[in-house]
């Protein structure tokens, strides 16, 4: 999943661009920029080759005592290159996979044959388009029966990752929920503050499109001592262009366990910690962007870099949600929009290193 820093005085052109103005029109450029930061993954052998009907691999995996995992990937994904090089590569992660788990990958992009559980055929662009698969990885655990047990939307680390397979693997579903399993096993957040932005609006949190005239909203739910949130406002969000598209939302901040006051967008009373669960925040950071009538439109809950925190800010406030369903092919067209310029797009990039690192 992508994310760039671009040279800050591009940017107003870039934005022309996505706005449809034409400062750009009579610019053509002869060099086309280059695509940096994607890296090819070769997935473990020990994952299942499948026949890719999914009710005879719940059936196989029940039989042997395991559940299903459907990880849907892309090529050159460079978040579905460190769930692999980072993450499963750890020996206690690899181990909880194979003997809990018969793993399945699929391409969101690709042509094979898929039969889903209700018993129709897809190939795996329609299934996970069917599943609504906005970011690589996404990973589907499924229980005995069929059912949905988790979804992760996008790339963990290692400690966070090992905690969804235990719940799942360890069929902690019947004694809580997943939002509870992976507060008991996050840092405890006692201590610490708080990190502040210029673009946050000020308590009182009134959400309805009157009090927020009429602007899309994000909400950043986050908590005290969270290195995740440190990362996020110290490597990503320092970055001009991304400060610049968030300015056009209004845009809070909420202690997810904290109880302060909110009126919800249809003018609903409650606190942050009870909205948090009631949209079932797992983590912090979560940024969930919601239209300007204060429907959902996308949320962020995983480790992203700039380009692609930047890109769901682009993709609600341009309104390119409402024509393009798909956020994978909004990126792509944004980036290939960005090269066409003859500027460089990084998709691996935090706002303080050179273009290249992995």
């Amino acid at each position: 999943m992508p994310i760039a820093h671009l040279a800050t005085r591009v940017w107003p052109a870039l934005f022309s661009l996505f706005l449809g103005l034409p400062a750009l029109a009579a610019e053509p450029t002869a060099k086309r920029g280059q695509f940096l930061g994607a890296m090819a993954t070769e997935y473990p052998a020990w994952f299942k080759h499948s026949f890719l009907d999914l009710r005879e691999d719940i059936a196989e995996a029940s039989a042997t005592g395991k559940r299903v995992m459907i990880i849907f990937h892309q090529d050159n994904c460079p978040y579905c290159n460190i769930l692999v090089e980072r993450n499963l590569s750890q020996k206690a992660i690899e181990t909880a996979m194979r003997e809990r788990f018969d793993v399945v990958a699929l391409n969101m992009w690709g042509d094979r044959e898929v039969t889903g559980l209700d018993g129709k055929a897809y190939t795996e662009k329609s299934f996970a388009a069917a599943n609504k698969v906005q970011f690589t990885p996404t990973i589907l655990f499924f229980d005995e029966a069929g059912r949905m047990i988790l979804r992760l939307n996008g790339y963990l680390p290692p400690a966070r990752f090992k905690a969804a397979l235990d719940y799942v693997g360890q069929r902690q579903e019947t004694a809580m929920s997943y939002r509870d399993y992976a507060a008991a096993h996050e840092p405890a957040p006692a201590r610490g503050e708080m990190h502040r932005e210029d673009f946050f609006r000020p308590a009182p949190f009134d959400l309805t499109r009157q009090a927020t005239s009429g602007r899309p909203l994000a909400v950043f739910f986050e908590q005290k001592d969270c290195p995740a949130c440190d990362e996020l406002h110290g490597r990503v969000l320092p970055d001009a262009a991304t400060r610049q598209v968030i300015g056009k939302f209004h845009a809070i901040q909420l202690n997810m366990w904290g109880n302060e006051p909110v009126t919800l967008p249809d003018g609903r009373r409650t606190t942050a910690r009870e909205w948090a669960r009631a949209l079932d925040v797992k983590y912090a950071p979560t940024l969930v962007l919601f239209d300007p009538a204060g429907r959902e439109v996308i949320r962020a809950e995983a480790f992203f870099k700039v380009f692609h925190v930047q890109g769901i800010f682009s993709y609600v406030e341009s309104g390119a949600y409402k024509k393009e369903p798909s956020f994978q092919r909004y990126l792509e067209a944004k980036a290939s929009a960005i090269r066409a310029t003859g500027q460089d797009v990084d998709i691996w990039r935090l706002a303080d290193e050179p273009a290249g690192q992995k």
